[in-house]
């Protein structure tokens, strides 16, 4: 069995399950111990005509045999099929159903983990977690619920019939026993260490794979292929060398088991038959003590193995819980409060941050104000900070009291979700699921029919590429969108942001792979259909955020100036070589 504050209470939630297969175990259990008295029984009989039943002597015939070893034997073995049965579909099916809730729960919490979560977990290790390591605590806790209680029940049952039939043979088969248990028990923190560099060996194997199959394009254009299989067989040897050292310590122990129950074999066959040879014994009784005895191994062997999975599941446990007690970094404050409507007005206010983990501030004393309404820009060199104020907008991290607000109001006194439900974004991966063009359109809203999928499909100018599709808006993507071009992925995420239709609208740089025409039909687009709602446009072009209200200059996290793009031509020198320069790549270009 296996215990910590993640799994502990999912032993009273299915006590009712767990309680009906103990008793099936139990009942199996017992009539297991008859077959060894009935052994004795036919042995006996065969070789003295009689049998001592109840301690009178009773001839031994075949109506006997038929009243007294067939027909019990019968009932015997229905009872052990059903009762096994029953057994497994409870302990073993109360171990999946907390497999499931776990997995359900620890899905919930990745789901509310910050985005400085994912900056430093690598899915892979992740993968593994919700796999290898939740079928570990399963296993260990059905299993380990069967074997504890049947070696608590068949063995000391087991023992005290052996008691009553010899005590000393039974002390003496006992000592090898218990030398097993403390070695198993020693052996067990060494296994459990062992078992955890098992495991992260098997997350950094995954993790590779699963980065070298999304980057397999890449891998390909600079044909390193080769370089990538050396690297993967490293991190295979290591995991494979992980897996032999536990195997080799797992193997190690059984070896001790075995060496110990057949010596103990050895004991109960000597000293037995001494008794026999003495008359203490019949050779029936010594078979009925030979088949308590073996009635004894099976939970002797259970108390070792469930120290190797207990070792196994503690390992296991201790990562899954790892997770779960990984912070919320982004969560409402105490005072927080859902919004029922946003109009849209943000406001910055010497807001200075720093990404956490890092040595420099990501934005100093930012300062500027966006109107309900507006069409806003943000440009900057790479590194200015541009995509910093998309993330706090969003609150994908924890911003500094009095510093952000949303309506006049302070973004930590919102409720998250209340937030983002008034925000559409379009981040600059353009992410798309491995579903179809419809499904990845609508899916920012529920219930979404097919001709608000369209309209937004044209107001961002993917409809007639989707159209041309064999499929149309049911063609199914690759792979976070491979399926299609890098134009195509951005116009398809931008009509996933206008599904919402949002107080907020904020794109990252979302028409940089599109050509200059598109990009002027999506812009004059949104302008239309966005009227009185803010949009912020993020983009490293000039020609993108020219037309818009307002424009807010970064560099090196600082604001340099904001205003119209007339406004900053004729005060801003940054603002002006920056368009020298676009002005003169276009010319180049061309």
């Amino acid at each position: 069995m296996i215990f910590g504050k993640y799994i502990n209470k999912y032993y009273w939630k299915y006590a009712l399950l767990i309680l009906v297969g103990l008793m099936a175990l139990v009942a199996v259990d017992y009539a297991q111990l008859m077959i060894p008295e009935m052994y004795r029984m036919v042995i006996d009989g065969v070789n003295k005509g009689s049998v001592v039943v109840n301690e009178q002597t009773v001839i031994f015939d075949i109506q006997f045999v038929w009243d007294r070893i067939c027909k019990p034997m019968f009932v015997i073995i229905v009872a052990i099929v059903f009762g096994r049965f029953l057994w497994r579909i409870c302990l073993f099916g109360s171990g999946i159903r907390v497999e499931r809730d776990l997995r359900k729960k620890m899905y919930a919490h990745c789901e509310e983990l910050s985005c400085e979560f994912y900056s430093r977990e690598k899915i892979g290790n992740l993968m593994s977690l919700f796999t290898n390591d939740l079928e570990t605590v399963q296993d260990c806790f059905g299993s380990g619920i069967l074997m504890t209680f049947d070696a608590l029940f068949q063995g000391g049952l087991s023992l005290f019939k052996m008691f009553r039939m010899d005590a000393l043979m039974t002390v003496l088969s006992l000592i090898p026993m218990a030398l097993m248990v403390a070695i198993s028990m020693l052996v067990g923190k060494y296994m459990s260490m062992k078992w955890s560099v098992r495991q992260q060996a098997f997350s950094d194997l995954s993790d590779f794979s699963q980065e070298s199959f999304s980057g397999i394009a890449v891998i390909k254009a600079f044909v390193k292929e080769f370089k990538e299989l050396l690297a993967f067989r490293w991190l295979n040897k290591k995991n494979e060398d992980a897996n032999v050292a536990y195997t080799k310590i797992s193997t190690l122990l059984n070896v001790f088991v075995t060496l110990f129950v057949e010596s103990v074999i050895c004991i109960v066959l000597g000293y037995g038959s001494y008794l026999v040879y003495n008359q203490t014994f019949t050779s029936g009784q010594l078979m009925e003590f030979i088949g308590y005895y073996n009635a004894v191994i099976w939970p002797i062997m259970a108390i070792t193995e469930l120290i190797e999975m207990h070792s196994r599941g503690k390992a296991s446990l201790k990562r899954v819980s790892d997770l779960l007690d990984a912070k919320q970094d982004v969560s409402d404050s105490a005072d927080a409060v859902d919004v029922e409507n946003i109009d849209g007005a943000i406001q910055f206010k010497n807001l200075t941050f720093r990404y956490p983990d890092t040595d420099f501030d990501a934005l100093s004393d930012v300062s500027f104000s966006i109107n309900a309404g507006e069409n806003v820009g943000i440009i900057g060199k790479t590194g200015a900070g541009k995509t910093t104020i998309a993330d706090l907008i969003l609150r994908c991290y924890n911003v500094p009291e009095g510093t952000l607000f949303v309506d006049g109001k302070d973004v930590n006194d919102i409720t998250v979700k209340s937030l983002r439900n008034f925000c559409a974004y379009v981040p600059q991966d353009n992410f798309l699921f491995s579903d179809t063009i419809e499904n990845n359109i609508s899916f920012a809203v529920d219930d979404a029919d097919n001709d608000s999928v369209v309209r937004s499909a044209k107001l961002a100018d993917i409809d007639d590429n989707i159209v041309g599709f064999s499929h149309g808006y049911k063609t199914l993507m690759g792979e976070r969108g491979v399926t299609v071009s890098g134009g195509q992925k951005q116009r398809i995420s931008i009509a996933r942001a206008l599904m919402k239709d949002a107080s907020i609208l904020i794109l990252d740089d979302s028409v940089s792979a599109v050509d200059t025409d598109t990009e002027k039909k999506i812009l004059s687009n949104l302008r239309e259909t966005r009227k009185g709602k803010t949009t912020v446009l993020i983009a490293h072009r000039i020609s993108t955020v020219s037309g818009l209200d307002k424009i807010v200059l970064l560099d090196n996290g600082k604001v340099v100036d904001v205003g119209s793009h007339s406004e900053l031509m004729a005060r801003c020198a940054d603002y002006q070589t920056m368009v020298a320069l676009q002005a003169l790549d276009d010319e180049e270009g061309a």
